[in-house]
């Protein structure tokens, strides 16, 4: 007879979200938060987190109806039908693969901060191909370290932080918080631009939420978890940008490599050495993580009928390796395109192709099955689904048309694959697998 397998605790759901969330953006972000609003980002934090934690509770309540883990492409499908379905779900690859690029051009953007030779637009693209290629290949071979890797992440990218916070708090001045916009006066446009950016800081508290069937009393568990950890990592993220503030003052918008360069500046090189290791770890094992699970979720896809059934083929040692080159290829492409900050910003924006139909979802599932139990329901009704679809279509409003275009053109893109997906549906080639 089988056991069943160990539930999530509430702790371990907690360290789940931490280290979901905090990545390269908060490494590599708070310089431009800086330059576009001064002090006030700390407020730009306030407000991403309380607009993340929003979405993350209608990721809860809608979580619940479902016995697999599908995440938005489920809750789009049986909310808003097959189309949004479909591309909800080739979105969600395309999505991963925008990230890993903006992943590996980080990698790339930290190295060469460190070390200028490596510094530029040509090593850039040279270092984060080198980066996507070699994780390609080992994924390709078989390697996988993701159990060991995952604990290494979490280290690696909490230890510098904390230790960048209980050293840093003592060489902060806080003269260097005023003014509180750059040269004193706010300019329009300025937090919505800074709000999309440090967005990128919080993507990946979905995976909280998503995790909901393998809780120990998710009811209970799930919401006080996102609600500690949101409150953890913005604590955290705002203590991080402070410090960074008070350390660096103005020199903060020029620099390249924010919290490495503060702490060098406090006690001297040994401290930028040690943030720059830690950042590099940290960068390097999202990096392998991206490229073990983007293939991966382009073979699902294709498996359920929904992409080519090429990018399903695998080795003899089960890793999907058409499915590897052409998601390698593909980030490659993007990494080309932008800078970090950049490619950032297109992250946060294509998010919400996942977001915003989770959070539309909450809405309809509350009229559709009204009288299906739920294992979390989100209080004061609709306000908390309602209030995050306002926002977020307040924030793609302020986005730039490149950020639009490069975080929702993947819609246009993948819309002949639909029409070939709807033609196998109907001929009675494609199974669907019962998830609720």
């Amino acid at each position: 007879m089988e056991g069943k397998s160990a539930k999530f605790g509430f702790w371990s759901i907690v360290l789940l979200g931490i280290n979901s969330i905090v990545g390269t953006g908060i490494f590599l972000l708070p310089n431009k938060a800086y330059s576009l609003i001064g002090s006030a980002s700390l407020g730009v934090l306030l407000f991403d987190a309380l607009l993340a934690g929003a979405m993350a509770l209608c990721f809860a309540e809608v979580a619940g109806f479902f016995t697999r883990n599908g995440g938005p492409y489920l809750y789009a499908k049986y909310s808003l039908g097959d189309f949004f379905g479909y591309e909800v779900g080739v979105l969600k690859w395309i999505v991963i693969l925008i990230a890993w690029a903006t992943m590996a051009v980080g990698f790339a953007t930290a190295l060469g901060a460190a070390f200028p030779a490596l510094g530029g637009e040509h090593m850039k693209n040279v270092i984060a191909t080198i980066v996507i290629i070699f994780l390609t290949v080992l994924n390709i071979a078989g390697v996988n370290a993701t159990k060991i890797l995952s604990n290494i992440i979490t280290v690696s990218k909490l230890v510098p932080l904390v230790i960048f916070i209980v050293i840093g708090i003592f060489y902060v001045n806080g003269s260097h918080f005023t003014p509180v916009f750059p040269n004193g006066e706010y300019q329009s446009g300025s937090f919505a631009a800074a709000a999309i950016l440090m967005f990128f800081a919080y993507t990946g508290y979905e995976a909280i939420a998503v995790a909901a069937e393998d809780m120990e009393n998710p009811k209970k568990n799930l919401p006080r978890a996102i609600i500690v950890t949101m409150i953890l990592v913005s604590v955290l993220y705002m203590l991080v940008l402070g410090i960074s503030i008070g350390i660096l003052g103005p020199e903060l918008a020029n620099t390249k490599a924010p919290i490495q360069e503060a702490l060098g500046k406090a006690i001297g090189p040994m401290g930028s050495y040690f943030v720059l290791a830690g950042t590099l770890l940290s960068m390097g094992g999202i990096n392998m993580a991206q490229a073990f699970f983007a293939p991966r979720v382009c073979t699902s896809l294709a498996e359920d009928g929904m992409l080519p059934a090429a990018l399903a083929k695998r080795t003899s040692w089960n890793t999907p390796y058409v499915a590897s080159i052409v998601t390698a290829v593909f980030s490659i492409l993007l990494a080309w395109s932008g800078s970090f900050t950049t490619l950032a910003a297109i992250s946060a924006v294509s998010r919400f192709t996942q977001y915003l139909p989770t959070c539309l979802s909450v809405i309809i599932f509350r009229r559709k099955w009204a009288d299906k139990e739920r294992p979390y329901k989100i209080p004061f009704g609709y306000t908390i689904p309602v209030l995050a679809i306002v926002v977020s279509l307040w924030m793609l409003a302020q986005a730039s048309s490149k950020q639009l275009i490069w975080g929702f053109g993947g819609i246009l893109v993948v819309l002949p694959f639909y029409f070939i997906y709807l033609n196998k549906k109907k001929k009675g080639l494609i199974k669907e697998s019962d998830v609720l």
